[in-house]
């Protein structure tokens, strides 16, 4: 089976250096907010050209401590999208606030900034746009209106390490920049883990509180917090991959093109790069019309593909206390009928890619 991504064969590539900073955490007994986590905030934050950086237990407590530093709160208002992963949404309600949905566009999957004005109530706290897929949100169109009425924006960037819109990345456009290394991602570690980075200190000052139970100094307490402190194992594993990020996504972006080249022909709709934007494809993710047969036929023939998502946020069952229903965010809801991704990940050899590419066309040429 060619699998979704092939953790293995990135690792053997950076296995010594790797094995040679877990040593030296081991040796020096310094497990906590050691100086790996140090050197990756340090870094991170650099990367991104902003001043703060701060490592967490997960992409989802990144969201969270990220809103509560914004200062969203019960019985406020976040504007988000319904077509993302649950994790999303799962933050605005751990602060006990409110998602309020603009629906999609067809081509990026991303929120669509031309409906989110009408949306902007005096409850609106926040803004929360999701860089699906590794595709920049139009970030030009959407920060002109979240300052004209004075709403934060936090970016959840879980998919998008990398990604920019000529060249300021993301994550570095509203107030905070939220990421996952949850394993499967662009920059991944060999676990759980996430980081907040922002250029505003007291939202840094806070995140960093929250993750260590509300503490600004030992055993001193400011307000109840959270144990969301990334591993320094963890941080190790991303300080040695940070340096060849870019040559990670470089990679990502040649598979596309490879896949471009060889699928256009057919009736797909393929992933858009919109001018300006630097898509880093932690999905590489077509459209169908008849996606579940292709995605049978593809597992059939022992490659793998998954549906990212088979049903978006509004109709989930855990939100049905909402009372949204289909046809409340009609292209979500067909993104959600239509959307397959095939493998991606930058060491895919270009057998397996080929293999892939003719299986799909043998399937089109029997329909």
């Amino acid at each position: 089976m060619i699998p979704m991504v092939d953790l293995k064969a990135q690792h053997q590539a950076i296995k010594e250096k790797i094995d040679d900073r877990i040593k030296d955490i081991f040796e020096s007994g310094a497990f906590i907010l050691g100086p790996n986590v140090m050197e990756l905030e340090r870094k991170v934050a650099a990367y991104h050209e902003v001043p703060y950086a701060i490592g967490l237990a997960s992409g989802t407590d990144a969201l969270h401590l990220a809103l509560r530093a914004a200062g969203v709160e019960k019985g406020d208002e976040v504007i988000t999208t319904p077509f993302t992963f649950f994790a999303t949404v799962e933050a605005i309600l751990y602060c006990e606030a409110k998602p309020v949905f603009a629906d999609i566009e067809p081509d990026t999957f991303n929120m669509n900034i031309a409906a989110v004005e009408a949306l902007i109530s005096d409850r609106t706290k926040a803004i929360l746009p999701v860089h699906i897929f590794g595709h920049p949100v139009d970030m030009d169109a959407l920060m002109p209106v979240a300052d004209s009425h004075n709403l934060k924006v936090i970016e959840d960037c879980a998919q998008a390490f990398g990604a920019d819109i000529r060249g300021k990345k993301v994550g570095s456009f509203g107030v905070a920049g939220c990421y996952s290394f949850y394993p499967s991602k662009n920059f991944s570690c060999y676990g759980d883990g996430g980081m907040v980075v922002t250029d505003i200190s007291e939202i840094n000052d806070r995140i960093r509180r929250l993750r260590n139970h509300g503490s600004s100094r030992t055993y001193q307490h400011n307000e109840v917090g959270y144990n969301s402190r990334l591993d320094e194992m963890q941080a190790a594993v991303l300080n040695v991959k940070l340096k060849r990020i870019d040559g990670y996504n470089d990679q990502r972006r040649l598979v596309a093109e490879r896949y471009r080249e060889r699928l256009s022909d057919l009736p797909l709709t393929l992933p858009v790069e919109r001018k300006g934007c630097r898509h880093v494809y932690h999905q590489f993710t077509m459209r169908s019309g008849i996606r579940d047969e292709l995605s049978a036929y593809l597992h059939s023939e022992g490659i793998s593909n998954v549906i990212y998502y088979p049903a978006p946020i509004h109709l989930q069952k855990a939100l049905n206390s909402f009372n949204w229903s289909e046809g409340d965010f009609p292209e979500a809801e067909k993104a959600s009928r239509e959307v397959m991704s095939i493998p991606m990940y930058p060491e895919l050899p270009e057998f397996d890619l080929d293999f892939i590419c003719d299986k799909i066309r043998s399937f089109f040429y029997k329909h």
